[in-house]
């Protein structure tokens, strides 16, 4: 978009910082709220006495820092998955920005909006919900395409081609192993990235993803007592990390 590519670097940063912190403290909710049941609309209010918050306890980072971490009514602590997660949203908009300026860069920091909540949810909870599935699959499809510069046929394929590939992956570990090896939303996720990624990128996202994932599960494995085989691995979250990731190094690597 013209006006997008019109701004001045910095004034981009900028804007992509704030956006990012605003966003960061609604999918915090989101990734605190949904699990458990609980609306992620409506007022905030405190988790220790379910006072309703007041606009200006609401300025994220802000007003958990000058609040010390502690409710100002009850003084119970204030989770600080909010802040980090809210500072993480700013960073993804500002890396994006500094590094692709203009509309391209707004895409990837759009495209990093939308996995976060997603690596977090798998990350904490192993789920990986259909409709935000569906909303990054959607998105890919409609306004990825000045991104990586490529068409809407290529993210077709992308997803396509994602999804299928990794539900053929889940089917033969079924019956090779005898039990599920893979969640039902990996393959939904993969495809989603594939419509943003088209299908030119896939297969680097997908080797990052495996190495991140193989990496984590060693890790894990050194660490605990039950073996590899049955460890559960939040696949989707180095998944996430990996897409969005490869938009900058694709380009480099086809150039």
């Amino acid at each position: 978009m013209p006006v997008l590519d019109a701004l001045p670097v910095g004034t981009g940063v900028f804007l992509a910082a704030v956006i990012g912190l605003v966003l960061g403290s609604f999918i915090a909710t989101l990734a605190l709220r949904w699990p458990a049941g609980r609306s992620v609309v409506g007022r905030s209010q405190c988790d220790g006495c379910g006072r309703s918050l007041r606009p200006w306890e609401l300025v994220p980072l802000l007003s958990a820092l000058s609040a010390r971490g502690r409710c100002r009514s009850c003084s119970a602590r204030i989770d600080p998955f909010h802040s980090w997660v809210e500072l993480g949203a700013a960073l993804i908009g500002t890396a994006a920005l500094a590094i692709m300026p203009g509309t391209a860069g707004w895409l990837w920091a759009l495209f990093g909006w939308l996995l976060l909540p997603l690596a977090l949810l798998d990350a904490r909870h192993f789920w990986l919900p259909d409709r935000l599935n569906a909303i990054l699959a959607i998105t890919g499809l409609l306004l990825a395409g000045p991104m990586l510069a490529t068409s809407l046929l290529d993210r077709w394929i992308g997803a396509l081609a994602g999804g299928l590939i990794l539900a053929a992956v889940a089917w033969a570990y079924r019956r090779l192993r005898g039990s599920e090896g893979m969640g039902g939303g990996d393959p939904k996720l993969v495809a989603a990235t594939g419509a943003w990624l088209g299908w030119q990128a896939l297969p680097l996202m997908l080797l990052l993803a495996s190495l991140g994932g193989i990496a984590w599960a060693l890790v894990a494995q050194r660490k605990g007592d039950r073996p590899l085989a049955q460890r559960r691995v939040p696949f989707g979250l180095f998944v996430c990390a990996s897409a969005w990731a490869a938009v900058p190094i694709w380009p480099r690597l086809a150039g």
